[in-house]
């Protein structure tokens, strides 16, 4: 319960309309009360044929108390929703400011599934903390503080009947079903999380599994896991159902243990006979609003749940180190020392014992087979991974002490697999630099190679009407329109031709003249130009040195090099 104190403290910041929200249920609630007793005293009453006078008035106490309760009624729902949207704003931005400077450590834990789950479902799910959970008890237990004082002045016996219905319909009863549904809850919510998780790899990868033939396999996997969820829904709705089947019957032997015990008080001559249907009503009418009560362990359990999802993607930004005050004005130099990297059940580090000295200006081509961890050494640089052993240092300063805009603000980065968002060839450019005109977005295409585009054409969803060499080199005029003083550059050229591929390395190289340039590659076009390779092997660096020095060395960058003008003779 502890994960659902930051989101009550945001609750209690709505104070005006929690408030007014708890004194119009209360309202609602006593005048509910006292319309129904009121009604059966007056029809008690009217069997004794009283002055007219006397009936009009119990008649007008009657329809003043029913409009009274209908006008409470629509305050307590409309302050309690007003509270409950602002407080699910202020949850929802809450989440955001805290998960999105850590979006990319997030990313790497959970899939896009799980996180949609946490912060689309979970935070919906606390909207509960209010409605059903906070507000309703106080309201409830007012009113039925003061029923119970207010029937104490006609029987105290009937008094001690409802309190003990109370002590049994909202405690013992609730308690034991809430035990017995506990287990299912805690199964739907990660049958849930799976689904989602396995829903969206379904649908991002439903053209690979259509072409290979794998889409009825996976889509009976999701299916299979849907009827599981329906499964366990259903379960746990029978157990609330049976446990408001249970309470609803509790509540009407409670009223008739009361018409039995007013009655005999009656023929006893304790009670008057004309307030035996004021007792009953009272009854019928507070038993009647302790239903919603009954699920309040259930909402409670939920929304504790939900908060704790949600705190678990919000842990990430407590690691966060504080900034240090870093000015990068000049082309940065990068130093690993003894970096080791290794991700959860794997057999071998990702990267191992890895030492890198990158001078500041200098240009160095990191290479090595698909898989023996370049990558991986950028996302560390890039503070997309965190390293387990070793330090990493820019200019100096350990990268844990950086903070990640002021590391990406001076970084000029191509990824393998660069995202375009749906819209125009401009809206994509001007992700990189938003004061740019049009005039220099078109040169930018043009230095690119894609004089055919507009900055009005369309791109549609992660560039499906693009080419892969028409991605890339859309990304390679992102990166023409920014300066910076590091660029990484992952395998920027894979989808290109040769003769192309070399155009586009050159013009980097030119625009990033001053920089200190990365290039992450496991081709080895244009590696003459660079002033350091450094050859990755299975997480390790094997061979580092100038392309001359590494061309009389009869090592692996030497095979690799005959390999490939091997391959290209073949061609």
């Amino acid at each position: 319960m502890k994960a659902l104190t930051p989101f009550i403290k945001l609750i209690f910041a709505e104070k005006r309309d929690l408030f007014l929200s708890i004194l119009a249920g209360f309202i609602a609630g006593i005048t509910a009360v006292g319309l129904f007793s009121a009604s059966g005293y007056l029809i008690s009453h009217a069997a004794l044929t009283p002055p007219i006078a006397t009936l009009m008035v119990i008649v007008a106490i009657v329809k003043l108390l029913g409009i009274t309760s209908a006008v409470s009624r629509f305050g307590e729902r409309y302050y309690s929703h007003r509270a409950t949207f602002t407080m699910l704003s202020n949850i929802r931005l809450r989440v955001y400011e805290k998960l999105e400077p850590v979006s990319n450590r997030i990313l790497n834990r959970y899939t896009s599934g799980d996180i949609l789950s946490r912060i689309v479902g979970d935070v919906d799910a606390l909207q509960n903390v209010l409605l059903r959970v906070v507000y309703p008890p106080i309201v409830m237990l007012s009113v039925f503080l003061a029923t119970i004082a207010f029937t104490t002045l006609f029987s105290i016996g009937t008094a001690v009947l409802i309190i003990l219905g109370l002590t049994l319909s909202l405690l013992v009863i609730p308690a034991l079903f809430f035990l017995s549904q506990r287990r299912v809850n805690d199964q739907i919510r990660e049958t849930r999380g799976e689904l989602s998780s396995m829903f969206a790899e379904y649908v991002y990868g439903f053209r690979e599994l259509t072409i290979h033939q794998a889409r009825q396999q996976r889509e009976q996997q999701v299916r299979n896991t849907i009827k599981q969820y329906e499964q366990q829904k259903q379960k746990s709705q029978s157990v609330q159902m049976w446990s408001d089947a249970t309470i609803g019957l509790l509540s009407f032997l409670v009223s008739v243990t009361v018409l039995f015990y007013a009655g005999f008080q009656v023929a006893e001559g304790n009670l008057a006979g004309i307030l035996l249907a004021l007792l009953l009503m009272i009854t019928l009418t507070v038993f009647e609003q302790i239903t919603p009560m009954a699920t309040l362990p259930y909402h409670l359990q939920e929304s504790a749940h939900a908060a704790k999802r949600i705190e678990s993607l919000e842990e990430e930004n407590n690691r966060v180190e504080p900034d240090v005050d870093v000015q990068f004005n000049e082309a940065l130099g990068i130093q690993f020392q003894d970096v080791t990297l290794q991700f959860a059940d794997q057999l071998r580090p990702a990267i191992q014992r890895v030492n890198i000295q990158i001078p500041s200006g200098s240009k160095t081509a990191i290479i090595g087979a698909s898989g023996s961890g370049k990558t991986t050494i950028a996302n560390v640089l890039l503070k997309a991974l965190p390293y387990d052993q070793g330090t990493v240092k820019i200019d100096g300063h350990e990268l844990s002490t950086i903070s990640e805009d002021t590391l990406w603000k001076n970084t000029n980065v191509s990824l393998q697999s660069n995202h375009f968002f749906v819209g125009t060839v401009r809206d994509n450019l001007l992700v990189t630099e938003e004061t740019t005109d049009d005039i220099t977005l078109q040169k930018a295409l043009h230095a690119a190679e894609l004089p055919h585009l507009k900055l009005d054409s369309r791109v549609e969803e992660k560039g499906q009407n693009l080419s892969g060499g028409e991605k890339q080199r859309l990304a390679i005029a992102r990166l023409l329109l920014r300066e910076a003083p590091l660029w990484v550059l992952d395998e920027p050229t894979t989808s290109l031709d040769a003769l192309t591929e070399e155009r586009m390395l050159r013009l980097l190289l030119e625009r990033a003249k001053d920089a200190t340039v990365i290039l992450i590659s496991h081709r080895l076009t244009g590696l003459d130009q660079m002033d350091q390779i450094i050859v990755v092997d299975h997480g390790q660096i094997i061979e580092s040195g100038t392309y001359d020095e590494l061309i009389q060395k009869d090592g692996y960058f030497k095979q690799m090099k005959a390999l490939e003008e091997q391959l290209f003779m073949n061609e």
